[in-house]
């Protein structure tokens, strides 16, 4: 089918909450995220004939066939996309990928991420769902459970700052530039209804004196986890034509992964996302000097500085430069970076709040933002950050 044959038609986005309010299973939330979305794009279910997911907690195994029995559809193109924070992104890339070569048509991209009821007690332990006990699926036997979590170095945050103190050492860095990220992404969650940050700004002083989790990065540079949903629906361009709101082309991706552990990454400095947004940027055929937002997973203020530098934005060990130098915010700023305030300001909804990046640029390029809409924006860079700087996907999304 060619180049820019897919497009993205429409898109749905829950507001996230701390605390939701039902506890819900990830098949009737996904079916509620498909009946949405649809409506939005204004695209009958019987035209769906694919669909990606996340995972589906009530079926590990068959995962797909279990949400295509549930959903009652009929599918040429089902994927489990496992990539961390870079999963949605990636399964946005993998859906325009199936639809360019005629595998599909109509694909549904579902992302929910809510508490799920609690199992049923019947009165013994074998009645009972065993949680385990580790973080990241590093179970025993893998090198992580061996070697790192018994050294403390366990989950995300103390990875981070390891680069983040690496990234000081070597190029100089203030604190008060990271903080600065999170400053101004704060801003534009205050233009943000669905922001769960709306109504709180905060300044560079906040940032400094907020407790430090893992020196040297602060709790106020640090994404808040909370729960959500989101959904977008990825359709030819003749049918994206049709549908009410200005279609938005995936016209270039990227992905790429080099480790899992922090300890085996090949260079702390040099994330995967280069040859990600290399190949993004190539396919689709424009220079980064055209792009009119970008929006960068943030679970860090540090991963945005170094995805600023490793997708070509500016030079290694420039990025901190590049952040003092630039206007961050929706309104005015010269380089507008996360309009709807990112996932540090409107909240980590798991794979959703990664999704939440590619549905910003969608909403800014079909002109749905309110509040904090920016003036023109024709051409959007995404990217997704997996595990520890390890799974990186990249997408440059461009309006008909």
């Amino acid at each position: 089918m060619g180049k820019r044959a897919a497009a993205i038609a429409g898109f749905v986005e829950w507001t996230p909450q701390r605390v939701w309010p039902k506890p819900t299973f990830a098949l009737e939330a996904a079916a509620q995220l498909a009946a949405e979305v649809l409506a939005d794009a204004e695209i009958a279910k019987d035209e769906v004939d694919s669909f990606l997911i996340g995972g589906l907690p009530e079926s590990p195994m068959f995962a797909p066939s279990a949400l295509a029995e549930y959903l009652g559809l009929r599918s040429n193109f089902s994927e489990v996309v496992d990539l961390g924070g870079a999963t949605a992104v990636g399964m946005v890339w993998r859906a325009a990928a199936a639809i360019e070569v005629g595998a599909c048509e109509t694909a549904l991209i579902l992302c929910p991420s809510l508490p799920p009821p609690p199992p049923p007690d019947i009165g013994n332990s074998m009645g009972k769902l065993q949680m385990p006990a580790y973080l990241g699926g590093d179970a025993w036997g893998s090198p992580q459970g061996q070697f790192e979590l018994p050294a403390g170095l366990a989950a995300a945050t103390p990875s981070f700052a390891m680069v983040a103190s690496r990234y000081m050492d070597r190029f100089g860095l203030r604190e008060e530039t990271l903080a600065k990220i999170a400053v101004q992404e704060r801003h534009n969650a205050q233009a943000n209804p669905q922001a769960i940050f709306q109504g709180k700004p905060i300044s560079i002083e906040d940032v400094m004196s907020s407790r430090r989790v893992a020196d040297p990065l602060k709790l106020l540079e640090i994404v808040m986890p909370c729960w959500g949903g989101g959904a977008l629906v990825v359709t030819t361009r003749e049918r994206a034509e049709r549908a009410p709101h200005r279609p938005v082309f995936v016209s270039g991706f990227g992905e790429h992964l080099t480790h899992k552990s922090l300890t085996y990454a090949p260079d702390l400095l040099e994330s995967p996302i280069r040859l990600a947004a290399d190949r993004a940027f190539a396919m689709a055929g424009v220079e980064r000097s055209a792009i009119d937002m970008a929006s960068m997973y943030d679970c860090y203020t540090i991963t945005v500085l170094l995805t600023i530098e490793d997708a070509g934005f500016c030079k290694k060990g420039e990025g901190g430069a590049f952040v003092e130098e630039h206007d961050l915010r929706f309104d005015g700023g010269d380089w507008p970076l996360n309009t709807h305030g990112g996932q540090l300001g409107m909240g980590q909804a798991g794979i959703a709040g990664g999704l939440s990046h590619v549905t910003e640029a969608v909403r800014q390029i079909q002109g749905r933002a309110g509040e904090h809409q920016l003036a023109k924006v024709d051409l959007a860079y995404a990217n997704g950050t997996g595990g520890m700087l390890a799974e990186q996907s990249a997408l440059i999304l461009e309006g008909a």
